[in-house]
């Protein structure tokens, strides 16, 4: 069974740079996220074990003390190593500065892998949000500042792991911008298509080439990765989350979650708030150990 500690954020005040979510886990064999997108940034760095990470059609083989990022609205899908199960920490930000901070680590695009030396000191960031999981003015402050630490340990001597670059396709950036900024209306491929100035078929070409998904897929997975997000961090109706990620059918909506999340959204958001109490219950336990429970 897994050991996981994981913390939520509400809705931030903070606007330039802000916190998210972060975690703890020791992951059971062959453990896995995806394939699936984020809205926001998200940095793992593996502890120990070993693991697999893929981005497109590029993989990537990772261990302790090695680390990824995960950039908002890219598919991606990882896994635990069969044999040796990675252990890893994760610190989840978003903002408008966001992009910039990820640039000044060396981070995006075709980086999306690093090594860290300060292992000890992230997991000891994480551990400190995780105690502090009550959310107060003071708490937001400190898990703000907290994040800010994270972040400069990162800035401060991480080496980027440099593997075979991956040509970008400009139609596809464009288009999953536009999707990006645009999915809680109700556009369809061919709203995409048109902003890209391409037709139809040849998008789809595109998009299964480099994302390995169609743009319709894409923008389905998309919203109701969104969607799963909402669940998660707000009070909203099912029905205002459904309309706010683009559907004007509520029972359309839930179909559509239910296929992909295998429950409705009711029983997701359910499991899910109950999860996060378990874990944090389970996991005071875990952060009093010197070692930090690996």
């Amino acid at each position: 069974m897994d050991q996981y500690i994981f913390l939520q954020a509400k809705p931030s005040k903070f606007t330039d740079l802000h916190f998210c979510y972060c975690g703890y886990e020791k992951c059971v064999k062959l453990h896995s996220w995806g394939p699936a997108v984020r809205p926001n940034y998200l940095l793992h760095y593996i502890v120990s074990g070993k693991g697999s990470y893929q981005v497109g059609e590029r993989s990537y083989e990772l261990t302790g003390g090695d680390g990824f990022l995960i950039e908002p609205g890219r598919q991606c899908f990882y896994q635990a190593d069969a044999a040796d199960p990675w252990t890893y920490l994760w610190m989840g930000f978003d903002g408008r500065l966001a992009a910039e901070c990820v640039e000044h680590m060396g981070l995006g695009g075709d980086k999306l892998t690093f090594k860290c030396a300060h292992g000890r000191e992230l997991r000891d960031i994480i551990f400190e949000i995780l105690r502090n999981n009550h959310s107060t003015e003071a708490n937001d402050l400190l898990i703000q500042g907290l994040m800010y630490q994270f972040l400069s340990i990162m800035l401060r001597d991480s080496e980027i792991i440099t593997h075979e670059t991956f040509k970008d396709n400009s139609y596809v950036r464009k288009a999953i911008e536009y999707i990006q900024n645009n999915y809680s209306s109700p556009i369809h491929v061919t709203d995409i298509a048109e902003y890209v100035n391409l037709n139809r078929g040849y998008l789809y070409t595109l998009f299964k080439s480099e994302v390995n998904m169609s743009p319709q897929q894409y923008l389905m997975t998309f919203r109701l990765t969104r969607a799963a997000e909402l669940l998660n961090t707000t009070e909203y109706s099912v029905e205002s989350i459904a309309i706010s990620c683009g559907y004007r059918d509520p029972a359309v909506f839930t179909k559509a979650f239910k296929r992909m999340h295998g429950m409705s959204p009711l029983k997701y958001r359910q499991n899910t708030s109950m999860k996060s109490r378990l874990s944090l219950n389970m996991g005071l336990d875990m952060l009093g150990s010197p070692d930090g429970g690996e």
